[in-house]
């Protein structure tokens, strides 16, 4: 058996997979673009196994642990985004750092612009003494 045949298709199988999870905002896509990449590394494995002729069969024992955690990744991964599709109405893998934690009380969340930068460094009444500097920048602000 030609090693070329299986390698060539192995790397069409990742190339997919990786454009998958790099393009797709659908969270189930991008698992199952994931599962795309562990069935290339699996034909790899076997076919390096049956090139080398392997008395032990290593790569098949490795493809057989590795069909068992990508089950069991797709098991769990697959919970956690129908419980956010149940909580948040949708699957859209960008909306999902919004479960990230909230900012502390009375700080203004930081984002790139300068004018969030000068609110978020403000001396608010959970900050710290309250000055003319502060009061100014608040009103230019």
């Amino acid at each position: 058996m030609h090693l070329a045949y299986p390698a060539v298709l192995a790397v069409l199988l990742f190339c997919t997979g990786l454009y998958g999870v790099l393009a797709r905002r659908n969270a189930i896509l991008v698992l199952m673009s994931v599962e795309l990449m562990l069935n290339a590394v699996n034909l790899n494995l076997v076919a390096f196994d049956v090139w080398l002729r392997d008395t032990l069969h290593a790569g098949q024992a490795l493809t057989l642990f590795t069909i068992a955690i990508a089950a069991a990744e797709i098991g769990i991964g697959l919970a956690i985004v129908l419980l956010v599709y149940r909580n948040r109405g949708t699957s859209d893998v960008d909306r999902l750092r919004d479960l990230a934690d909230p900012p502390p009380t009375g700080q203004v969340p930081m984002d790139d612009s300068d004018d969030s930068m000068a609110a978020a460094t403000d001396n608010g009444p959970d900050n710290g003494p309250d000055t003319e500097a502060s009061r100014a920048r608040r009103q230019t602000a």
